[in-house]
């Protein structure tokens, strides 16, 4: 029997008001609304509806699928249709967005902690959602006042669903090649023709319209991505008082068979002559739809280590019941036949590692949230250009790391379950299976260790990255107490490997891009170990003062122990990381493609 999911609000809390203290920010838009009460009711009854409504569908999900009838609808599994209703009327997939458009107004931050619970407990259904909300944040951004009039509030409230049409049979991250086209119309409308592939949400029955955006080339337009324009294609047409009208000549064409997230619709769509409006400026849509993209890459960060705390969770509730050997330092259960596999090393060395993983990741996607808030709503404009430069430089390493890693966490569960987590019955085959996307999709891990190396780390003049070590060093300089020192010592080691590694690349790279290439994966996982150390001993000094002001909560002597773990245990993997960074492509491109 696996291990029912519980929302880790207590410890969202910790990272919300304890170690961002978003009471600070309390004088900034959306924030005054967000005082620690609002917060804590926010997150305990986010936690319910997750833990009540959503985990028990994802079975449910699993098992089922979706459904595509002749006609191109598809069935949602059961139950996936009244939860999108009662999340939808719960005001849950508003809380962040725009309230000129009936969103909430509440920071990113707070939503991105509500949107952890419901991927954890059902990822394959949250995905139904998020895309709705990321490509109403596109249109936000990019659309025009009667588009945005039109289109967000149903979306904001997912009345209507909304997906992102970017991939081809022929192109997937080379958009470059897409052969979707458009003709412009006389009344300013366009006709869209063409076929996109893997198109998450793309056709279902929860939402009462779904809003298609579609990337394609207008006739005429330059070749390569300097030809890209952005269309908002309605499944149906608005009629005059902007209600559901005339059924747009699009449908889905078929649904993939998948390894995982069975329970979300990934369909084929095609366009004929489907009738769509230009979104922005001609030619500049990749711009626009690289909002959504960004959006959606930090979402699916939030994926990989949302799985590793329900793979946790089903961990622990396994080797806390499973009576298996004895310990090695004498019987921990005399009375019992067998001791449970909690007492063994080897167990707890993967309980720990999953553990101190997901309370890093989470403070680390938190902060990152907390910088997104930062950039759009801070009054000093130094505040919100260093805001702004972190989300650029640490959205590849949020997606790449912590869902590299977190699915390294599912996989240890499927460990510690033994030959159970290989059968379907407890749950862990499955959270194996829907992580594994989590690495691929909205640009594969390779694809960002190649964004950070070769786009983030030389914008704006190498500015992000050296405003990055500048605030290390700072934290560093400013010392703490015996408790702190070696989170501190740790945190000095990562800077100066990673900076090592940067000098590195700086020198090299541009000599040799195949170096810069062969170097990214190594570099990605020496930043985002170097980004996880600073939040241990961010989280080490908050837990320490605590302590210190007589503070007895259970939960800051449970975060130094649990972070002492993660830099004896994971900090030295940095040194491999530099090591292998500077080894360059030479071995790696020696072989000729026929050697093979």
């Amino acid at each position: 029997m696996t291990t029912p999911y519980r929302a880790p609000v207590r410890d969202q809390r910790f990272i919300l008001h304890d170690v961002l203290n978003l009471a600070q920010y309390g004088d900034l838009p959306g924030f005054a609304d967000a005082d620690a009460d609002t917060i804590d009711a926010i997150l305990e009854e986010g936690g319910k509806f997750c833990e009540g409504v959503l985990a028990p569908l994802s079975h449910v999900g699993d098992v089922e699928g979706c459904v595509r009838d002749m006609d191109g609808n598809v069935k949602t599994p059961a139950g996936f249709k009244d939860a999108f209703k009662q999340m939808s009327e719960g005001g849950w997939t508003a809380l962040s967005s725009d309230p000129e458009y009936g969103g909430q107004g509440l920071p990113h931050v707070l939503n991105l902690a509500f949107n952890e619970m419901v991927s954890a407990a059902n990822m394959a259904f949250g995905m139904y959602p998020g895309l709705t909300l990321g490509a109403a944040a596109a249109l936000h951004t990019g659309g025009s006042d009667e588009q945005k009039r039109l289109y967000l509030p149903k979306m904001i409230s997912c009345q209507w669903g909304g997906t992102m049409n970017l991939t081809e049979p022929h192109c997937g991250t080379d958009l470059g090649l897409l052969r979707t086209k458009a003709v412009p119309q006389a009344d300013g409308s366009y006709k869209i023709t063409g076929q996109k592939i893997w198109i998450s949400s793309g056709e279902h029955d929860m939402a009462e319209n779904i809003i298609h955006l579609v990337i394609a080339r207008i006739e005429g337009a330059p070749d390569g991505v300097k030809g890209i324009s952005l269309f908002v294609v309605p499944k149906f047409l608005p009629d005059s008082d902007g209600n559901p009208g005339a059924r747009n000549t699009l449908k889905c064409g078929g649904l993939e068979e998948k390894m995982g997230i069975h329970g979300n619709a990934t369909c084929v769509m095609d366009y004929d002559e489907a009738t769509g409006w230009l979104v922005g400026e001609e030619n500049k849509g990749l711009k626009i739809m690289f909002i959504m993209m960004n959006e959606a890459r930090l979402g699916v960060g939030l994926q990989g280590y949302a799985l590793a705390e329900a793979a946790y969770q089903q961990s622990l509730g396994f080797a806390r019941d499973r009576l298996q050997g004895r310990s090695l330092t004498g019987p921990k259960n005399p009375d019992g036949p067998a001791d449970p596999i909690i007492v063994h090393p080897d167990v707890r060395r993967m309980l720990m590692d999953q553990k101190s993983f997901v309370e890093g990741a989470r403070c680390f996607a938190l902060w990152t949230a907390l910088q997104g808030d930062l950039e759009e709503k801070a009054s000093d404009p130094k505040v919100r250009e260093k805001a702004g430069d972190y989300m650029a430089l640490l959205t590849p390493v949020v997606k790449g790391y912590l869902t590299g890693k977190g699915f390294d966490m599912v996989s240890s569960g499927l460990q510690i379950h033994g030959g159970s987590g290989f059968t379907e019955e407890w749950g862990a085959s499955q959270l194996l299976r829907d992580a594994r996307i989590t690495l691929i999709y909205e640009g594969t891990n390779g694809i960002q260790a190649l964004d950070l190396v070769g786009r983030k780390l030389a914008m704006n003049g190498m500015r992000p990255i050296m405003s990055f070590f500048a605030e290390l060093d700072a934290f560093v300089a400013a010392g703490g107490g015996e408790s702190e020192q070696p989170f501190i010592a740790a945190v000095a080691d990562c800077k100066a490997k990673l900076e090592e590694a940067t000098n590195w690349l700086v020198e090299n790279g541009l000599k040799n891009f195949d170096h810069a290439g062969a170097a990214s994966h190594d570099y990605l996982q020496l930043f985002g170990l170097t980004c996880l150390t600073y939040m241990w001993a961010k989280m080490a000094k908050v837990s320490a003062a605590k302590i210190a002001a007589g503070d007895s909560d259970p939960i800051y002597a449970n975060k130094i122990k649990t972070g002492v773990y993660f830099i004896e245990r994971w900090v030295p993997e940095g040194a491999m990381h530099l090591a292998k960074v500077k080894t360059g492509a030479d071995a790696m491109m020696a072989l000729s493609a026929e050697e093979f």
